[in-house]
């Protein structure tokens, strides 16, 4: 019998370090990629809350200079991007630190890109258009969720189009990853929550997506269960750092899988919010989750019943749909004990926004233009996008 040729390709970054005190080797690192006065881009929180200066304290006792960017905003923009160019230029630096979670690590991917291949950050939306490789980029992860530290995704929104673009790229990966759970202990309960669904987004998605395979099937199963052990504690006590270590595991094996199975229309669809109501995406893609899934459902029943199994629920005895169900219920329950709002409405009101049905075409047409839907389990109308989010309103 003639066998269909295919074959998989596997994006891992060079090096990672995961674990308890795996930051005090940032220097080192970031010599070792052949970096030697790096652009070190965060945030005003991560300043904030004194995880900025362990890492200069670091860098400043081995004498290496260093020049910070904190600018970067929850949902990195188009400017953030050429601040940070300007930045890097006008200091002469000649490699890249990005300390925070994905909006930091996303920033400093899209300012690496530039930096090195020219032009502007719009002209990357899509799949693998650099043509050059990035400086020494080492990313020092603060949150566990995105696993941005580590993937070939960026994701920066278009302020004059208020949409936000995906950017698929190897060239952006970093050369090396640090998760060091003690970076997280202060991590307050509602990112905790909102970037550890998002970690779960990022598994489920990988584990239904058309060109999943059994590497990304091990990683996102891995994945699913480590979140479902860990979320509930992590958030209850930030300070327990078993927990936060076995969440930085979870999302990064998350990010194994979806930085090779890509994703699906939870994030298609929870990136025009971000772009459009500037709502913080783990949070946006939570919300979604359970409404996307369910319309997924149909396209892979024997994959939603192992999810099942995998967070927890007793299947055995019952009818594989019923039991493919409580996969979704099961989502359902842990992002409501994490303290997620239950639908768009709550969630827009939490931040002073109003999500609009009359938005809602809007949205619709812009998930459907969203490199994240190629590998959706079943395909979806307008309509049916529409549908989902007016259930999810």
């Amino acid at each position: 019998m003639a066998v269909q040729e295919q074959v998989y390709g596997f994006f891992i970054p060079s090096m990672t370090l995961i674990g308890i005190g795996a930051s005090k080797h940032i220097p080192e690192k970031i010599k070792e990629l052949g970096g030697s006065k790096p652009l070190l881009v965060t945030d005003k929180g991560v300043v904030a809350a004194g995880i900025c200066k362990q890492v200069t304290d670091l860098l400043d006792a081995e004498s290496m200079p260093y020049v910070i960017y904190d600018e970067t905003v929850p949902n990195p923009t188009d400017k953030n991007i050429e601040d940070g160019i300007k930045l890097y230029k006008d200091n002469n630096c000649d490699s890249l630190i990005t300390l925070g979670g994905g909006s930091s690590h996303d920033c400093g991917k899209g300012i690496g890109l530039i930096v090195s291949n020219g032009g502007k950050i719009h002209d990357y939306e899509g799949v693998d258009k650099a043509t050059k490789p990035l400086m020494p980029y080492l990313a020092v992860n603060t949150t566990a969720g995105t696993a941005s530290e580590m993937t070939r995704f960026a994701v920066i929104t278009d302020t004059s189009r208020h949409v936000k673009m995906a950017i698929a790229d190897w060239r952006i990966t970093p050369g090396i990853a640090i998760d060091d759970p003690v970076l997280m202990a202060g991590m307050p309960p509602a990112l905790t929550a909102a970037t550890g669904m998002d970690a779960l987004t990022h598994a489920v998605e990988a584990f239904v997506s058309t060109i999943a395979n059994p590497m990304t099937d091990a990683c996102a199963k891995e994945a699913i269960q480590l979140v479902s052990k860990h979320l509930r504690k992590a958030v209850a006590n930030g300070q327990d750092l078993e927990a936060r270590e076995g969440m930085c595991f979870a999302q990064y094996l998350a990010g194994m899988a979806f930085n090779n199975a890509s994703l699906g229309y939870v994030h298609a669809m929870a990136h025009q919010l971000g772009g459009l109501y500037n709502l913080p995406h783990g949070e946006c893609n939570a919300l979604l989750l359970p409404h996307v899934e369910e319309f997924n459902l149909v396209a892979n029943v024997d994959k939603f019943v192992e999810m099942a199994e995998l967070m927890g629920e007793n299947t055995e005895g019952i009818a594989a749909r019923d039991a493919a169900e409580l996969a979704l219920e099961a989502i359902r329950k842990l992002s409501a004990d994490v303290g997620i709002p239950a639908t768009l409405m709550e969630l827009g009101k939490r931040y002073g926004k109003e999500v609009k049905a009359a938005d809602i075409p809007t949205m619709t047409e812009n998930a459907q233009k969203d490199i994240c839907k190629f590998t959706n389990p079943r395909l979806a109308t307008d309509e049916n996008i529409a549908e989902i989010y007016t259930k999810a309103l």
